[in-house]
């Protein structure tokens, strides 16, 4: 069962449930895969869709990774992704949301208790 704030979402590859969570060392492992400058700059790339589907395995990968999966973006590539590409990148928008508080802000009016949005 995911955890929604501590950032987590699921994704099922092959019909079996996984817990996708973008940890520091997701991020770090995403910023370098990607050619990233910071994470301001990786998340703007998926907020205004300049994003490939390699991006998106990598997002993926790093945050299945961050869950605890063993696989690599090869693996994910080749796996079942239950609901689709379409799935897929609503997963990926909202383990970036998640990670840095959006969904948490939007249903509180922006007030994130002082957390800064982690």
């Amino acid at each position: 069962m995911v955890n929604p704030w501590r950032g987590e979402v699921c994704l099922v590859l092959d019909g079996r449930a996984h817990v996708m969570r973008l940890t520091l060392g997701a991020l770090a492992e995403l910023e370098e895969r990607l050619g990233a400058d910071s994470l301001v700059a990786l998340v703007e790339r998926f907020e205004e869709g300049r994003f490939s589907a390699r991006d998106l395995l990598a997002l993926l990968a790093a945050g299945l990774r961050g869950g605890g999966w063993q696989g690599d973006e090869d693996a994910l590539a080749r796996a079942d992704i239950a609901g689709g590409p379409g799935a897929a990148a609503r997963a990926g928008a909202q383990l970036l949301a998640r990670a840095f508080g959006a969904e948490r802000e939007s249903r509180n009016g922006g007030d994130n208790g002082g957390h800064g949005g982690v």
